[in-house]
């Protein structure tokens, strides 16, 4: 009879162990996946990967709210504003605490924007603006200035005046006005004349080539080309090629792509404006987790005070905008290289 009680008494106890095991367990796992829940949630929705740059902000800015405790769901619409739409719907049906666009086609989102306003979560316009929403921060390289330095930059390489072509970016892209507002009031005290002009929808490149073929039928007696961005200038380059005008036609753009660095040092390309994206990137993340925190962007004590505030066309709503710098052949190392964008080996691949 001993020897069955304790039989029993070990089997009981090999018993109450694996419960409290499992119990353990299972606390632990429940502690996990509160913990992950707990966690700030934050949408980000690109209008599509073709520029370069937008890589780099993808990565700036996840790495960055991570560090700050936040969960970041990346979306990506292809340059489909019926996807872009789509996806932000997705952002609110999970209760998104904060959703930070860069819009394809800011008018047209209107009405997804608003409702994920009226459900409490935070919206962010990234680098391009959306109307009339009252978003709680709109955040983005100075784009006047980023025109008015493509304009400086002609001026400079084209001192005599002459024929130019403008050739901007996509019409349904708000930043697209500023950059043309900044680029013509540069223009105003020179003797550069815009000859011929022309947008290119969702910013697609191959259209860049057919308004510059489209000019040279006007005139091939040009001094110099505005591209609405590098992507855009490699197409224009490549027709001034075509036609013996490479080299000898001054081209500007934006964005400071590897491949237009290579054109600059090159002598294909003379100018591109830097924006310093990972600054915008880890400010607009480090803003987004402390709004979806409920806290003061605009206080003193904040990293990146937001002092501003601009018109969306019907609210004014919280500011921040960040310096461009105009890069040349003179000036690529200490802007480029020396500030970690990118390599000497790959900007001067091509160089001998």
């Amino acid at each position: 009879m001993k020897k069955k009680t304790g039989i029993f008494l070990i089997i009981g106890i090999v018993l109450a162990l694996m419960l409290t095991g499992c119990g353990k367990q299972s606390v632990e796992t429940e502690t996990a996946h509160t913990t992950e829940e707990d966690k700030l949630q934050i949408g980000l929705s690109f209008d599509s990967f073709v520029i370069e740059r937008w890589l780099r902000d993808r990565d700036m800015f996840v790495s960055t709210a991570q560090s700050l405790g936040a969960e970041v769901n990346v979306q990506v619409a292809g340059g489909v504003i019926e996807e872009q739409i789509s996806q932000i719907e997705y952002f609110i049906k999970k209760k998104m605490d904060v959703i930070v666009i860069i819009p394809i086609d800011g008018d047209a989102l209107f009405d997804v924007v608003k409702e994920a306003k009226s459900k409490g979560i935070c919206v962010i316009c990234y680098d391009r603006i959306i109307p009339n929403v009252n978003a709680d921060l709109y955040i983005t390289i100075d784009n006047e200035m980023v025109g008015t330095l493509m304009g400086e930059a002609l001026k400079s390489a084209c001192p005599d005046g002459g024929n130019i072509f403008a050739i901007y970016g996509s019409p349904a892209d708000k930043n697209v006005e500023e950059v043309e507002r900044g680029f013509k009031d540069a223009l105003a005290d020179s003797k550069l004349n815009i000859v011929y002009s022309g947008y290119c929808d969702n910013w697609l490149a191959e259209l860049a080539a057919t308004h510059v073929n489209k000019g040279l039928e006007v005139t091939d007696d040009i001094v110099g080309v505005m591209c609405g961005n590098d992507d855009l200038a490699s197409q224009v380059v490549k027709v001034l090629s075509e036609n013996r005008l490479a080299g000898q036609v001054a081209v500007v753009a934006q964005d400071a792509d590897l491949a237009a660095c290579q054109r600059i040092v090159e002598g294909t390309q003379t100018m591109t404006v830097y924006k310093p994206i990972e600054q915008e990137a880890s400010t607009a993340a480090t803003l987004a987790v402390m709004l979806g925190n409920g806290e003061d962007i605009g206080s003193a004590d904040c990293e990146y005070p937001v002092t501003e505030t601009t018109n969306d066309g019907e609210y004014e709503i919280p500011y921040y905008k960040i310096t461009p710098v105009a890069v040349t052949k003179e000036n690529m190392d200490e802007v480029v290289i020396d500030g970690g964008f990118h390599t000497h080996e790959d900007v001067y691949l091509n160089v001998k």
